[in-house]
């Protein structure tokens, strides 16, 4: 249809199927210039539409390319938080060139809402929304609606406000169809009102929406005045975002907020690097550890079989123990000022842990007691006692374990005190540092039951 320049077909491809079918049917396989090509057959709140469904990162090639005559209507049809949005990703001159095409009363608003930080609620809030005072009736209510259902994002909450905007009730769209057309907004609205200040973290709001099951939540400024609301849509991707980024940090990569097979080779490099690198010097402490213990180990040279049993019983019960604390502190369920109660949970689950594994380990190593030839040629020398070793490898794999748990629950909690994402407590994080640790737990177990034969390898 391009190629044959057929205006009906291509506006009838605008119109028929849903904006986002279009705008990723068009970002697949088009140029920004087919794409304006394409855009430029429907209306402009169709473009608008259909627009707001284009990545960001596309959104700003086509502001800044070729389309840039196109946008000042464009943005005028955009719902406020998005072309707040875009105007934040743009060359401030490019911005500031738009800005001078839109009319007073949006680049007012564009302004109001740009302001705000990122993630924050006044950075993802619309204006556009139902508002109605306190003395109408249900009948004046709805034929007002009428008139600001065009321009505004959802009905299905009103809000009522006084003269000086204040926040005052809401009313659902519900309720105000099925009240009597005479009956007084102020007599049946909801006073007690579930709202966010403009500069609360959006995961603060996301948690309100969930908690109390909302479609939309206000947002005032300090003075209890509306001055927008967010939508569920605008929550669901703050809420994929923050999980994403808990997910990535937890696997000792940076946040990486493009797409995957689409960002920067060079970024994606960098993010894993760095934490690879880190992780790889912490590591190192583990030869260390190992070589202050080697001595022991010529001596006694079964003890070495057992070292990655040990330290890896270590490190997954500290990661298991910090994916579900950090996953706990995002949903609300615990927080830093509650450690001591984390403490004594993971305590007491590390203990069951602990002996759940230690048992294990002890009929494992049991088994060289009755079948010394499993060990072919790694036979302990002949003074020391297999009984003795099947104690020394069930007691660190049980000690281990509840260590690596109470580390793992630990960490995220510390982070979160001083400030920092508990996210960076990533399972690599933690399984490195109890890696190191447990080596250190193993052989001071060995040396209280071993410690004649390891007396005597040291000495030698």
């Amino acid at each position: 249809m391009l190629a044959e320049d057929n205006s009906a077909g291509l506006a009838e491809f605008c119109e028929a199927l849903h904006p986002n079918t279009i705008a990723e049917a068009l970002v697949d396989e088009f140029s920004v210039e087919d794409i304006w090509r394409v855009l430029r057959k429907t209306n402009v709140a169709n473009q608008a539409t259909i627009f707001e469904y284009f990545p960001l990162e596309l959104q700003v090639e086509m502001v800044e390319g070729a389309g840039r005559p196109e946008m000042a209507r464009l943005i005028e049809e955009m719902a406020s938080d998005d072309r707040a949005d875009l105007l934040r990703k743009l060359n401030p001159q490019v911005a500031e060139g738009l800005l001078r095409l839109v009319d007073e009363a949006d680049r007012r608003d564009i302004a109001t809402l740009v302001k705000y930080p990122e993630h924050t609620a006044g950075a993802i809030m619309t204006t556009d929304y139902a508002w109605l005072p306190n003395h109408i009736t249900a009948g004046e209510a709805i034929e007002r609606l009428r008139l600001q259902a065009p321009d505004t994002e959802t009905i299905y909450y009103i809000y009522v406000v006084n003269d000086q905007r204040r926040l005052e009730g809401v009313v659902s769209l519900r309720d105000l169809i099925l009240k009597s057309r005479t009956a007084l907004i102020k007599d049946f609205m909801e006073t007690q009102i579930v709202s966010v200040k403009a500069t609360e973290d959006t995961e603060k709001v996301a948690a309100e929406i969930a908690r109390y099951d909302l479609l939309a939540i206000p947002v005032v400024d300090d003075e209890g005045r509306l001055i927008g609301i967010v939508t569920h849509d605008d929550v669901i991707d703050v809420v994929v975002e923050e999980a994403t980024e808990d997910v990535q940090r937890m696997g000792a990569v940076g946040p990486i907020a493009e797409h995957y097979l689409e960002a920067p080779f060079i970024k994606v490099w960098r993010q894993r690097a760095i934490w690879l690198a880190a992780l790889f010097i912490a590591e190192m402490f583990t030869f260390n550890a190992m070589a202050y213990f080697d001595e022991a180990m010529k001596t006694v040279t079964v003890l070495a079989l057992f070292v990655p049993l040990c330290i890896s019983v270590g490190g997954n019960s500290g990661s298991q123990a910090a994916a579900l604390i950090t996953r706990a502190l995002a949903l609300g369920q615990a927080n830093a000022q509650e450690w001591y109660k984390v403490l004594r949970h993971e305590l007491l689950m590390g203990l069951a842990l602990g002996g759940t594994l230690g048992v294990i380990a002890l009929v494992r190593t049991g088994l060289l007691y009755f079948y010394p030839e499993l060990l072919q040629n790694h036979s302990p020398v002949p003074q020391t006692p297999l009984l003795l070793l099947t104690l020394v490898v069930g007691q660190a794999v049980a000690a281990i374990c509840m260590w690596g748990t109470l580390i793992g629950s630990m960490l995220p909690l510390v982070f979160k005190s001083i400030g920092v994402d508990p996210g960076i407590a990533s399972s690599p994080f933690v399984a490195t540092f109890v890696d190191v640790t447990g080596i250190i737990i193993y052989f001071t177990i060995a040396r209280v039951f071993l410690g004649e034969m390891m007396a005597m390898g040291a000495g030698g």
